[in-house]
């Protein structure tokens, strides 16, 4: 009886808890919707209401009219289409030679690999990155944001791939050997089939962080405006309401607007991403 009177209050503990952190992580995403349908004199005066007084359907109309979000919407698709699909490739193909990879060379990369996921360049690198551009005249277009996604090294999607890969048997490959197999050709004829749950994972990975990235190609479009991802755009709305004060009303409106597109493609992801995730988190 003891026993089970213990187990109920830690389990209540644990939900309460758990809950806690759900309200934590949920209300700046339910602070920035509501607040998009406030005035920006009520945003800025602040207080404790969380609901709008008056409720403002007109921010989302001028906020999309003043950063013309149909074409940055446009721009921002067409960058986190490349990017998702060129990191797909390059993150299973790396994965699959790290895990199937038997010499001590590719070991040793692999090693080089995990340790730079503890060294954190931040900002840093932004120069040299813009100078590799420089070189292949990609500086000044989406294609150098794009370049740089894809064949940068992103050491969270190579570990997931190279875990997920482990976790599939190499009876399979050596079973493809024998009737004749080559290495990449196992690769992509028999184990990419079987790694939805990984490209389910890579494909919302990559595309989160594209979608929601802005200094880069704020950089790398700084001379073209009508390059802007939307992202841009909806920074660039802070000025843009005719006010001297920042329009946070437009700008929260905005940001409401870029979040639908992370919204869908998650929720219809969301059963092979988290599959690809627990299993790409597991070493074999």
């Amino acid at each position: 009886m003891k026993t089970s009177l213990q187990t109920k209050l830690w389990y209540t503990v644990i939900y309460i808890f758990l809950i806690l952190m759900v309200c934590i992580s949920i209300f700046p995403v339910l602070y920035i919707f509501l607040s998009s349908f406030k005035t920006n004199q009520e945003i800025m005066v602040g207080g404790i209401n969380l609901l709008p007084k008056e409720w403002k359907l007109s921010n989302y109309v001028r906020a999309w009219n003043l950063a013309n979000f149909s074409k940055y919407t446009w721009n921002s698709i067409y960058m986190c289409a490349f990017i998702v699909v060129g990191s797909i490739i390059t993150a299973t193909i790396e994965g699959y030679v790290f895990s199937r990879g038997t010499s001590k060379f590719t070991k040793f990369v692999y090693s080089l690999v995990m340790a730079s996921l503890f060294v954190s360049v931040g900002t840093l690198s932004l120069y040299p990155q813009l100078q590799v551009t420089q070189l292949l005249g990609l500086d000044r277009s989406l294609w150098g944001v794009i370049i740089i996604y894809v064949f940068g090294l992103n050491v969270t999607q190579v570990f997931l791939s190279t875990s997920f890969f482990n976790q599939i048997p190499k009876e399979i490959d050596e079973a493809a050997r024998i009737d004749g197999c080559s290495f990449f050709r196992i690769f992509r004829s028999i184990l990419f089939p079987l790694t939805k749950p990984l490209i389910a994972t890579i494909g919302l990975i990559s595309f989160r962080a594209s979608w929601s990235e802005y200094l880069m190609p704020y950089i790398f479009t700084l001379g073209d405006q009508s390059k802007w991802p939307l992202v841009v755009g909806v920074v660039s709305l802070k000025s843009m309401g005719g006010e001297s004060a920042v329009s946070w009303d437009l700008m929260l409106a905005g940001i409401s607007i870029s979040l639908i597109p992370m919204l869908v493609v998650y929720l219809f992801l969301n059963r092979f991403f988290i599959t690809g995730l627990t299993e790409g988190a597991v070493k074999g």
